[in-house]
């Protein structure tokens, strides 16, 4: 199947965040088995989210992960000329929910399995793909925690989130929380009798500001990003019925991003120290990630850049899971075709250009593969 066939099957299945996706993973896992490769499915705790690892090649010598996540985000946006998850080709734009982030890089993947398997490869390449990477990358974490189980120490790890198909060293880390505050409702004439909901909020909100403030004053520096320091925001609160009533619930999500270094749950830790103090208060972690940072002179990253042709690119501003690969020792790089701006908007596409280089990149790292053992190289960094 061509990598533009598999990319029109992929979009197809309705794989949003936060929804099953037992479909999509059973026609990958019955892809891969007509070409005798074996899957690994591996549960989340919600019972109807899987994440899948599959090895092409011999298990027991180290090798590299081309790790993808296959869920994507809601398509309720306006501006959609047709059906979001029915793949449509308008002048060589592969327009559909997912193309570029990140279905067109499993497709390539996916599409490059035929010829990867006839390689007769000396070290292996894994396929590991994910999900709810969208809500804070929660599906791959059991995928990482079954890895001694499933394959030899990875060599390294690319992860093909939309990058221009250029080697990206680091990105900050992530955490997010939701704190929820109950109350007692009455007329705000009467503050007496009630128990405002929003007031409660208001030390863990101040925490927060605080915290973003010592940040930009005197945290850490890290050059390679903008901001060169770590952040943190809030970005949604809500409650209250209506002025003169006492509000009997409120909420609010925090954000923390966290340079290399930093853990971005710690920078959390100030409002989470207020729910601790206050009874009427609850938190609720929503994603937590840590940064990426890969050195220049890494055997992965001169690899990643040849595979590529392309130059490394020091820092961008979005996450991905490979921080999580990496604090698990696995050495890991973001490369993947497409630009990330076309993410989560109407009419997302990746180019058919676009989508076959980085098929040809998945080939040049198979060929690369087989090649190994006549060079020696087997069993270490390429």
């Amino acid at each position: 199947m061509s990598a533009e066939g598999m990319l029109s099957a992929l979009v197809a299945f309705r794989s949003v965040v936060g929804t099953r996706n037992g479909a999509l993973i059973d026609y990958i896992r019955d892809y891969l088995a007509s070409y005798d490769i074996a899957s690994a499915v591996i549960s989340g705790p919600e019972g109807d989210r899987f994440n899948l690892f599959a090895t092409i090649g011999p298990k027991n010598v180290p090798g590299y992960i081309l790790s993808g996540h296959i869920d994507v985000v809601p398509a309720n946006e306006t501006g959609w000329a047709s059906d979001p998850f029915r793949l449509r080709n308008v002048e060589d734009r592969l327009i559909g929910r997912g193309a570029v982030d990140m279905k067109g890089f499993v497709a390539a993947v996916l599409s490059s399995v035929p010829e990867l398997a006839a390689l007769e490869l000396q070290q292996p390449i894994h396929i590991a793909l994910s999900y709810d990477e969208e809500a804070g990358c929660r599906g791959v974490p059991h995928l990482i925690e079954k890895l001694p189980t499933l394959c030899a120490p990875p060599l390294g790890c690319i992860v093909g989130e939309p990058s221009g198909l250029k080697p990206v060293l680091r990105h900050k880390g992530k955490a997010a929380i939701r704190i929820k505050a109950e109350g007692v409702a009455g007329h705000s004439s009467r503050p007496d009798l009630g128990q405002n909901a929003i007031h409660a909020l208001l030390p863990a909100l101040k925490a927060v500001a605080d915290e973003a403030a010592n940040q930009e004053k005197s945290g850490p520096r890290d050059p390679h990003f903008a901001p060169p320091y770590s952040t943190l925001q809030i970005g949604v609160i809500s409650g209250g019925e209506a002025l003169n009533i006492i509000p009997s619930h409120a909420e609010a999500e925090f954000e923390a991003r966290a340079v290399p270094g930093l853990d971005p749950l710690a920078l959390l830790q100030g409002a989470l120290a207020e729910v601790e103090a206050s009874e009427a208060l609850a938190a609720e972690v929503i994603a937590s990630y840590p940064a990426l940072s890969l050195d220049e002179d890494h055997p992965l990253a001169g690899l990643a850049a040849e595979l590529s042709g392309q130059a490394l690119v020091e820092a961008v501003s979005y996450g991905t899971e490979a921080g999580l690969f990496q604090a698990a020792g696995v050495p890991s790089i973001v490369c993947g075709p497409g630009d990330i701006s076309r993410a989560h908007k109407p009419e997302e596409y990746i180019t058919v250009d676009e989508l076959n280089d980085a098929q040809a990149m998945v080939l040049r790292l198979g060929r690369r593969l087989a090649a190994g053992a006549a060079s020696g190289e087997t069993g270490r960094a390429l």
